[in-house]
């Protein structure tokens, strides 16, 4: 549960410095981009596999071979589909959800490498054999 509420807590984070950085992507404030960031998992939750699977079907296996630009495609279509669902998140193209996508995914991971650091830190003057 303190693992989901970190990454919860990572996402909404990302989703509001996006929010300050790529035009066309705007969210009002923490506090909604703190719900927007649970639309978004329950919505990634729901679709998100479904549509990487598609996708993968589609391409017949190349989007597999590129994972990364698969995983980023979809990030960028569920948050067209999370920004039609609320009034809290603007999207105001394909092309700017796919640059938020980018942003959004970049921050999430090194906020999750920084948070995995701080909690696996070890104290001062402890020594590991």
């Amino acid at each position: 549960m303190r693992r989901v509420l970190l990454h919860w807590a990572i996402l909404s984070l990302a989703f509001w410095l996006t929010s300050k950085v790529v035009p066309g992507f705007q969210i009002a404030g923490l506090w909604d981009a703190i719900l927007v960031a649970a639309l978004f998992g329950i919505v990634n939750w729901l679709l998100g596999t479904l549509l990487y699977g598609l996708f993968i079907i589609f391409t017949l296996g190349i989007g597999l071979l590129l994972s990364f630009i698969t995983h980023w495609i979809i990030n960028a279509t569920l948050l067209k589909i999370t920004g039609a669902l609320t009034s809290r998140l603007e999207v105001r193209t394909f092309g700017t959800a796919l640059v938020a996508a980018l942003v959004m995914s970049l921050l999430g991971k090194i906020g999750i490498y920084v948070a995995d650091q701080a909690m696996h830190a070890s104290p001062p003057g402890s020594i590991y054999l």
